[in-house]
């Protein structure tokens, strides 16, 4: 029985109580919002760890990806990536491995992780193809759903799926010319194999296949944009929205057998037309879950888009949006150092906390108060405990020239808080 359907007969699981206890709600809060679909609860009966929820009324979770690539495969660096991912408040990380030992790779990362791990299937399929001299052209449904269900059974906790290309949601992409066309991985493939074969895409075609895995071993299924844009000229187009009509019509048809679900969401997508497309996905979709990349709300910045996507990150969390996945500082550059991995957690943890600040997040802006009054009582422990990242602000303070002075080295004896203080003590 998966925790939907435990949710819908009333019961209260030991992994919906974890879930509660993250967020310090009430149990039956999880239990309902799982009963409706608005909560998902990540967790793969086959991977034991202390459960986290995704979803409304929830703090805004974040994703970090990791994995290998065909020009930098090295395991045990990806293995570090997800201790600093973790360290610095990812809640969740995704293995995106295309090379070396990928069902390895993939059991180690959730062996190791301590929380929900995700993952793309199609990837590892055709990793494994190459393997063979085979190409994207020569998989079947059958090669699919094979890594579909390994992954299931190493205990994959959330899979992306982009099962909304579909001909019908084709047509519209290619009525409507992009810039960048399509930039998602999974989506360029399905779209190869479709327009060489002039069929049907298989996640859509066999979607109760697909539907009959994550039952079984309780994955969430997190359902890819594969048409998201990857320029801001291509944001919220027809494409774009063809696919979200047919994902609102695929989280339905997961609700009734009683598999988690949510929705993936752009992508490179202006500042103005960033709440549109939050509610557009809450609207079409019965307020699934909603997963976003960034969003970029501009494509100039190479080596800082983690700044982009954070910038997007906390507009979208504050009207809605329930799970950010990271950008780094690598995006469109190269492959993510240790470094990057932590400067992109922190910018999307910013983000993420700054959006629940607006929802009236429980915990939120009770943190920033308790900052707020460690300031100003130069309560310097305090102060780094509260930080998002408290090894840096400890770092920068104690290595400045006043590093055991009240104030700081910007101000100095001109701290306008110490003169404030001052200035009331001499009133009294």
């Amino acid at each position: 029985m998966t925790q939907m359907q435990a949710a819908r007969k009333g019961e209260i699981t030991e992994i919906m109580k974890q879930a509660a206890a993250y967020d310090k709600v009430e149990p039956e809060f999880i239990r309902a919002g799982l009963a409706d679909g608005t909560i998902v609860v990540p967790r793969n009966v086959h991977h034991n760890f202390s459960a986290r929820a995704i979803g409304r009324g929830l703090s805004t979770k974040v994703n970090a990806n990791i994995g290998t690539s065909a020009e930098h495969c090295d395991l045990a660096e990806e293995v570090r990536k997800l201790e600093v991912a973790v360290k610095h408040g990812a809640d969740s990380v995704m293995d995106l491995s295309t090379a070396g030992r990928l069902d390895f790779a993939l059991s180690t990362i959730i062996e190791r992780a301590g929380v929900m791990v995700g993952n793309v299937p199609i990837y590892a399929c055709i990793a494994k193809l190459a393997q063979d001299g085979k190409t994207i052209l020569d998989m079947t449904a059958d090669d699919l759903f094979a890594e579909i269900e390994s992954q299931a059974r190493l205990g994959v906790d959330f899979m992306t799926v982009h099962a909304g290309i579909t001909l019908r949601s084709l047509s519209f992409l290619e009525n409507d010319p992009r810039v960048m066309g399509v930039v998602s991985r999974g989506g360029s493939l399905l779209k190869r194999w479709m327009l060489h074969h002039d069929r049907e895409n298989p996640l859509y075609e066999h979607y109760d296949r697909l539907l009959d895995i994550c039952e079984e071993h309780d994955i969430t299924l997190s359902l890819g944009d594969g048409f998201r844009p990857g320029a801001q000229a291509d944001a919220t187009d027809r494409g774009q929205v063809a696919e979200m009509l047919v994902l609102g019509e695929l989280v339905d048809r997961a609700r009734k057998r009683g598999v988690q679900v949510m929705v993936e969401g752009p992508g490179h997508v202006p500042l103005d037309e960033v709440v549109a497309n939050v509610m557009l996905e809450k609207k079409l979709c019965n307020d699934a879950p909603f997963y976003v990349l960034g969003p970029l709300v501009t494509d100039i910045a190479p080596g800082y888009d983690h700044i982009v996507g954070a910038i997007g990150g906390a507009l979208a969390a504050a009207h809605g949006v329930d799970f950010l996945c990271y950008v780094t500082p690598a995006e469109h550059l190269c492959l993510p150092t240790e470094d990057d991995v932590k400067r992109g957690v922190i910018a999307s943890k910013i983000a993420a906390h700054a959006g629940d600040i607006v929802k009236r997040v429980p915990g939120a802006i009770e943190r920033d108060h308790a900052m707020s009054h460690a300031r100003r009582e130069f309560d310097w422990k305090a102060i780094y405990r509260l930080s998002l990242d408290p090894e840096l602000a400890r770092e920068r303070k104690e290595n400045s020239e006043s590093g055991g002075e009240d104030y700081c080295s910007m101000c100095g004896e001109l701290c306008a808080v110490r003169t404030d203080r001052e200035s009331e003590k001499e009133r009294q």
